[in-house]
């Protein structure tokens, strides 16, 4: 039973993907809800993240078909880019969602407050801009993450970089940019602004980008960047950036391999942070990990037994259909009475290069460590598009199948319209289909997924 001693059954810190789903399903089973957001509602995916991102990827990637369509009879005149009216629409789109995830709260009974929300113990927080204390019965915190920059100590001149939020305040489409990182958000804002046409360089302290994704996948990914004309600098990082009296490159920025580049724009891709300073964890008493997440169990539950957490902030899997399943969650087991909880196994996810990653389940170095015997299918070819629009970007694909029954325990796609492919392909691995049901299925041609299918070359 709800207890009337608090001003709220349930409040929710941050209005983002996971936040919003806990609080409207947790005030469709009649919880008196509140939510406060100190920014806009819709959190990173929407505002600054996976919606305007996906934009930019579509943006660049229609100067590529413009040119492909030439080749299939079109008479077409590629002319310059609008950035700004580009960027206009972007804006106006964003603000049409975040206006949705508004209204789909005050239509569900949530009252929504428009500031930050901190801790005063384990059942108060202090609205900052208001002033207001209020309590709550239970508290879920979904604040997401943010970029990470080092310091200025670390680096010298990082004051001059943006980060992945400050790509969608650019009002001018930069001359050359150089993008510090090789994890999907570096690779795919690298590919966005090849494709519209910047001089674009990367540089990476690794080898091959994309570290954690499978080997396979990894160079695929980063010979397709070189090819998009990519400038990509490997095994080295930033050293320090200063500012010079040159108008069209004004950063100048050097590498502690001893090279030098020059640049209007300088964004630092090299990570991302629970955003929790400021939230006065200790004086609630929540338990945060090593790497700043905060610590859930499989319910999202703290280690305070009436705070919870789902989202970036518990770093689980940092994706948003996954901050969305866990909200759903806690308020079904809270509030509607039906005890459940997420399972973050075989979570299938894209990464929007161009061509895109789809991937689900394991990558072959562990599934290797995990079961040792495992055979291998993988395919590389030219799609068939490809045979009249003069491209020589090929496909990948990889299938990694347990050997002592044959299910299938991670699949891997770089192709155009990969994330779509993986999403249906993320059922069968889900379910642990095998490698003879694959064979069984038959193939829809002519396609670039029906090789799925009918893959026979093979490794152990």
């Amino acid at each position: 039973m709800p207890d009337h001693s608090y001003d709220f059954d349930l409040f929710v810190i941050g209005g983002g993907s996971g936040g919003v789903r806990a609080a409207r399903i947790a005030a469709g089973h009649r919880a008196k809800v509140g939510l406060a957001e100190e920014y806009r509602m819709g959190g990173t995916c929407v505002i600054r993240g996976c919606v305007p991102k996906k934009f930019m990827v579509y943006a660049s990637d229609y100067g590529h078909k413009l040119e492909e369509a030439k080749k299939y009879g079109w008479d077409v005149t590629v002319g310059a880019f609008d950035f700004p009216g580009f960027m206009a629409n972007l804006h106006a789109e964003v603000d049409r969602l975040s206006g949705l995830y508004m209204s789909g709260q005050v239509n569900a009974g949530v009252e929504v407050f428009e500031e930050r929300a901190e801790f005063v113990d384990a059942h108060t927080l202090k609205l900052t801009k208001s002033g207001r204390t209020i309590t709550a019965d239970k508290i879920l915190i979904a604040v997401g993450g943010s970029p990470w920059r080092p310091s200025p100590e670390e680096l010298p001149g990082v004051e001059h970089t943006i980060t992945s939020d400050g790509i969608f305040q650019l009002t001018e489409l930069p001359k050359h940019i150089v993008i510090a990182g090789g994890g999907y958000i570096a690779c795919e804002f690298a590919h966005v602004f090849a494709g519209l046409g910047v001089e674009t360089c990367l540089v990476y302290r690794g080898d091959t980008v994309l570290n954690g994704f499978d080997m396979d996948v990894r160079t695929t990914v980063h010979e397709g960047l070189k090819e998009a004309g990519v400038r990509v600098i490997t095994n080295t990082v930033f050293e320090s950036i200063e500012k010079t009296a040159h108008k069209g490159v004004p950063l100048h920025l050097k590498l502690t391999n001893g090279m030098s580049l020059d640049a209007d724009v300088i964004m630092m891709a090299v990570g991302r942070r629970p955003h929790i300073h400021g939230l006065g964890l200790d004086a609630a008493g929540v338990k945060v990990g090593d790497r700043h997440e905060i610590v859930v169990d499989e319910y999202s539950k703290t280690n305070i037994d009436n705070i919870w957490a789902v989202g970036d902030v518990t770093r689980r899997a940092e994706l948003t259909p996954v901050a969305i399943r866990e909200g759903h969650a806690f308020a079904d087991t809270e509030f509607g009475g039906n005890p459940r909880h997420f399972d973050h196994d075989t979570i299938p996810t894209a990464v929007f290069t161009q061509p895109e990653v789809g991937t689900v389940g394991l990558a072959e170095h562990e599934a290797r460590k995990r079961y040792g015997a495992v055979v291998v299918y993988k395919t590389k070819f030219r799609p068939m598009k490809n045979m009249l629009n003069g491209k020589s970007e090929r496909v990948f694909m990889k299938v990694i199948v347990r050997q002592n029954d044959q299910v299938v325990v991670g699949a891997h796609i770089v192709s155009p319209d990969a994330g779509e492919m993986i999403q249906m392909l993320g059922i069968a691995v889900k379910m642990g289909a095998t490698k003879q049901q694959f064979d069984d299925t038959c193939a829809v041609h002519p396609t670039i997924a029906e090789e799925i299918v009918t893959l026979r070359t093979k490794s152990e």
